[in-house]
């Protein structure tokens, strides 16, 4: 993994004063006392089965660098690891799998938060012929 990604005052990236490398060389426990205290609650009480397999195809995705492979996972909730920067995965929104490129600014929030589940609804208007009272429909 580079760490090509230039943001903060120094030009480099850094999460709680930790470079991007720093973060990927530190073991589980050590990044979980850095993230805020829910994602670090989640981490403590220890992941599922279903979260230590991601974190595993996203360790072999992550030694593969030629392939691009998107990783397909319906686990909206496990918090962005050091380990997963760089990576695509296609999220499951209910409906469709969506893809998501994690970027160093995403460690600490959850996967989910980054591919929404309900769409924006904007309704229409009354049609030509409507009169002031047809424009409103009762409840029930």
């Amino acid at each position: 993994m580079s760490s090509e990604y230039r943001t903060g005052r120094e030009g480099e990236f850094t999460y709680r004063g930790y470079t991007l490398d720093e973060l990927q060389d530190m073991s589980l426990d050590e990044v979980a006392e850095l993230l805020p205290a829910r994602q670090r609650r989640t981490i403590e009480r220890g992941l599922s089965v279903q979260e230590e397999k991601l974190r595993d195809r996203a360790a072999e995705a992550g030694e593969q660098e030629t392939a691009n492979d998107p990783i397909r996972t319906h686990l909206r909730d496990i918090p962005v690891l050091p380990e997963f920067v760089d990576l695509t995965f296609e999220v499951y929104t209910g409906q469709s799998f969506e893809r998501v490129r994690v970027d160093p600014e995403m460690i600490g929030h959850y996967l989910g938060e980054f591919q929404l589940t309900r769409t924006s609804v904007e309704h229409g208007q009354a049609g030509i012929g409507a009169t002031r009272s047809s424009k409103f429909v009762p409840l029930k």
